[in-house]
C-alpha cells in the first residue's frame, strides 16, 4: 500500500529499490570525486590528466551549467537554482516512483535521483559540478562527464526499456 499524506503517496512498494539505487549513485559519484579531488588533489595537478586509453582520459573539469555545459550559471542566485531545480526534480521523481509496481523502473528513477542530488551537492560545495571522464577519438570528442551523469543516462534507460518491454500490469491482471 505505501505510505501517504493526503491523496499523495510518500512510499511504495518498490521505494526500497529506488532508496538502494539512488545511494548507490550518490555514494559511488561522491566517492570517486573525493578521491580524485581529496585523495589524489587532481585540481592542483598542472595538466590533469590521465591516459587510461587512446580514447579514454580521465581530466578534470568544472560544468557551471547542466548537461554538455548549456545554462552555464556564474552567480551565485544562478547556480543555487540549479541547485534547487535538481532538488525539486528528485523530489518529484520520488513521488512519481512511489507509484511503481515493477522493480525495474524504480531502479532507474533512484539512480536518477541519485545523480541529481549528487551533482546538486557538487554545486553546493564547489559552486560547479566536477566531471572526470573525456572520450574521445582523433579529432571527435565527447563532452566531459562523470558518475552521477552515467547513473543518470543508464536510469533513463531501465525506464524507456520497462516502458516499451513490460508486460502491461493492467493487461497481466485480466487474464
Amino acid at each position: 500500500m505505501g505510505l501517504k499524506i493526503g491523496k499523495i503517496r510518500l512510499l511504495g512498494p518498490m521505494s526500497v529499490i529506488g532508496f538502494v539505487f539512488a545511494l548507490l549513485a550518490f555514494v559511488g559519484d561522491q566517492g570517486f570525486k573525493l578521491m580524485m579531488l581529496g585523495l589524489y588533489d587532481m585540481a592542483s595537478w598542472p595538466y590533469r590528466r590521465i591516459e587510461v586509453l587512446p580514447f579514454f582520459d580521465i581530466v578534470l573539469a568544472w560544468n557551471k551549467g547542466v548537461s554538455y555545459g548549456l545554462f552555464q550559471q556564474h552567480t551565485d542566485f544562478g547556480r543555487y537554482m540549479l541547485v534547487a531545480l535538481s532538488v525539486i526534480t528528485a523530489l518529484g521523481l520520488w513521488l512519481w516512483m512511489a507509484t511503481f509496481s515493477r522493480p525495474l523502473p524504480a531502479a532507474g528513477v533512484g539512480l536518477i535521483i541519485g545523480g541529481a542530488l549528487s551533482n546538486a551537492l557538487d554545486r553546493i560545495l564547489h559552486g560547479a559540478v566536477a566531471d572526470f571522464f573525456w572520450l574521445h577519438w582523433g579529432a571527435l570528442s565527447w563532452y566531459v562527464f562523470n558518475l552521477a551523469d552515467v547513473a543518470i543516462v543508464v536510469g533513463v534507460v531501465m525506464i524507456l526499456y520497462d516502458s516499451f518491454f513490460a508486460e502491461d500490469d493492467s493487461r497481466r491482471e485480466k487474464t
